[in-house]
């Protein structure tokens, strides 16, 4: 386990930078006097350990060191193939397969007990041609440009330098590089079309981890509605599966009042909404009542025709 554990350690300072030993501890689950005394062991074994104080301190592997030989054991190849299989399951590519092929053959001897199926998330033909040819794109580090639909039914044209293809909220997208707004967006696949390769390179190197970190500190925009519904008891579970929000206030009778909050312009949510039937209602906002209102009136009429 120590041995397991010192590897692990170098690997993620590697792999992390300048790293506290409080985040060590933590990551290991083992006390920060124990990390303080493996340190010690690794500076003996020859790891170049290097030391900071302060508040902004920690513990890093001096810059130009490279681990050699093979560090990583069938236990390990068996998780790698765990999440390829995963990603196979979702999305057509040869390539994908082949590299299936060469790990499995590393993790032979041990059984796998993780399976991951995302199969009820693989997209029609046109979807992975789509994302197979943006893929191919993206290695070839040059601009794109295509028409691209917004949540608004806007259509526009769009020049990005592609990065990376995503799986988010149930959808794929495409993430890049906008020089003319200096900041990164991502665009559903299924909103896409008229997808052409420019001859310009890309104006800059785009390292994924910092495009993701970029990502993540970029401000929500969209705007927010907070709703909150009175729920016959059976609607609990899909409650809190689908809505990730919580119960406000229970009922002698099983019944209980929900509160979630969802980007307003999403229609997923909405037309959630509308499945539940009589066996929720909207108690606020009152835009939204009245919205409800309105296009289950538009639909009657629709029907009365």
């Amino acid at each position: 386990m120590k041995i397991d554990r010192l590897l692990g350690i170098t690997i993620y300072l590697l792999n992390h930078g300048k790293t506290s030993a409080q985040v060590l501890a933590e990551r290991f689950e083992v006390s920060k006097r124990t990390i303080i005394r493996d340190m010690d062991v690794l500076s003996l074994a020859g790891i170049p350990i290097v030391a900071s104080y302060g508040a902004e301190g920690g513990y890093e592997v001096l810059e130009g060191f490279n681990m050699e030989g093979q560090f990583a054991n069938s236990r390990d190849y068996s998780y790698i193939v765990t999440a390829l299989q995963g990603l196979a399951s979702a999305y057509t590519n040869q390539e994908i397969e082949a590299t299936i092929e060469k790990v499995n053959r590393l993790a032979k001897d041990t059984e796998h007990t993780v399976i991951m199926d995302f199969s009820v998330v693989r997209e029609n033909r046109e979807t992975n041609e789509t994302l197979f040819l943006l893929n191919k794109w993206i290695q070839k580090k040059q601009i794109i440009a295509f028409h691209y639909t917004n949540a608004r039914d806007e259509e526009k044209g769009v020049e990005v330098e592609p990065v990376a293809t995503i799986y988010k909220w149930y959808n794929w997208y495409l993430i890049g590089y906008s020089a003319k707004h200096k900041d990164y967006r991502m665009y559903k696949l299924l909103r896409m079309k008229q997808l052409r390769l420019r001859e310009e390179k890309n104006t800059k190197l785009h390292p994924l981890k910092e495009v993701q970190l970029k990502l993540s500190q970029q401000v929500d925009q969209r705007k927010k509605i907070t709703v909150k519904l009175h729920c016959k008891a059976r609607l609990r579970s899909k409650c809190s599966e689908y809505l990730n929000g919580k119960v406000v206030k229970e009922y002698d009778d099983g019944e209980f009042d929900y509160e979630f909050t969802v980007p307003e312009e999403e229609t997923l949510w909405y037309g959630l909404l509308l499945s539940f039937k009589e066996e929720a209602k909207v108690i606020e906002p009152k835009e939204l009542i009245d919205r409800i209102r309105k296009d289950c009136t538009n639909i009657m009429a629709v029907y009365q025709e």
